[in-house]
């Protein structure tokens, strides 16, 4: 794998997950009325997937995914699946819900911590093997959630006091859980892994950080404690396996749980942090300027998040391009990259067709051999 800074990430890239096919719901409407079993619906996913890398890598795309296309949500790869201790609970609202445009809010179900954390096995490996070999010239990338996500949504009041009574003690054995399972992927010869931090970028936003004091956090203390476990996550990656994070503030049907720019988190995010390649969120206003991009060292590469997946609207190829040439007054062009600013479908809920997804993947790969002459 070569060690441009760039490489991976790729100029033009996808984050993760694409919009389930009709034939995938239909499967899993039939595993839950009974009328397929298990074995039946991952036949179906095998299908869809081997279409998808296909599609990937018949549009020229240097790195491909599965799609995520046997998920619920970006999360079920890890820590929903594959750790011992965890357990799904309640929705809840206020200053942690996701909104959309009008105003409509979505609760955000919270994970509580009720045993000790520990790696139940890999979770991902047969998956990976899967997707490897459907790829005939492209890199397969495996997402999996950032560690941070669970304290974030969960608090302390989910994090049992009796079995962690040291918050330090429940960080250690997630981060294990984590070598474990980036160990047994690697072994199972992945050589591309993505985190997906969706709790840094939301400290900028004024209402998370009112919610956050509430309930007793500062967010500059978690600022510290979640780039030390991502650190601490980075540096149990074996060499010759690259490893991006992608942040964004909340991607769900089309609702964003959180706004306001990188400006607070920019010195720790892109200095402290032992990572080499970002995925930014950049779609909207609520992003922010690219100002905070200054603080990018000039070995690291960020990936310009510029294409919306909360709309089917089509980006025009010149608005793309002039976001990079924004972007380039900060960082270099030639440590830039495009992409989406998240995954099509981060849970089965996408909020656009299979066509208009296809015509952003498209203009995606377009707007990149433009810039960069990406053939």
């Amino acid at each position: 794998m070569s060690d441009a800074p760039h490489a991976p990430p790729f100029r033009a890239e996808l984050i993760g997950s694409l919009i389930r096919p009709p034939e995938i719901m239909a499967a899993r409407a039939a595993l839950k009325a009974g009328r397929l079993d298990a074995l039946g619906l991952r036949a179906v996913e095998d299908e869809e997937i081997r279409k998808v890398v296909a599609l990937q890598e018949g549009l020229g795309f240097k790195v491909v995914t599965d799609g995520e296309l046997r998920r619920h949500s970006y999360y079920d790869s890890f820590t929903t699946h594959g750790i011992t201790g965890l357990r799904e609970g309640p929705d809840i609202a206020g200053d942690f819900a996701y909104h959309d445009k009008s105003g409509d809010e979505i609760g955000q179900r919270v994970p509580q911590i009720y045993g000790r954390v520990a790696w139940t096995g890999p979770t991902n490996v047969e998956d990976y093997k899967f997707t490897a070999a459907c790829a005939t010239q492209a890199t397969p990338k495996v997402t999996l959630p950032g560690p941070a996500y669970i304290h974030f949504r969960a608090g302390r009041a989910n994090i049992s006091a009796d079995v962690y009574p040291n918050l330090d003690d429940f960080w250690s054995d997630l981060i294990a859980a984590y070598h474990a399972e980036i160990g047994a992927l690697a072994e199972a010869g992945c050589r591309y892994i993505q985190i997906d931090e969706t709790s840094i970028a939301k400290l900028g936003d004024p209402d998370i950080r009112d919610g956050l004091a509430a309930r007793g956090d500062h967010w500059e203390d978690l600022l510290e404690t979640y780039t030390d476990a991502i650190n601490a996550v980075a540096d149990g990656v074996p060499d010759g396996v690259a490893l991006g994070m992608h942040l964004c503030r909340g991607n769900k049907s089309g609702h964003w749980q959180a706004a306001g720019g990188y400006d607070l988190v920019a010195e720790k995010l892109f200095r402290k942090l032992r990572i080499k390649f970002y995925f930014l969120e950049y779609d909207s206003e609520r992003a922010g300027s690219f100002a905070p991009l200054a603080a990018v060292p000039d070995d690291k590469t960020v990936v310009i998040g510029a294409m919306t997946t909360k709309s089917g609207e089509l980006e025009k190829a010149e608005a793309l391009k002039a976001r990079i040439q924004e972007a380039s007054r900060y960082v270099s062009l030639d440590r830039l990259c495009l992409s989406p600013q998240c995954g099509f479908s981060s849970n089965v809920d996408g909020v656009m067709g299979l066509d208009e997804q296809h015509a952003k993947m498209v203009r995606l790969r377009e707007v990149a051999r433009d810039i960069w002459d990406d053939a």
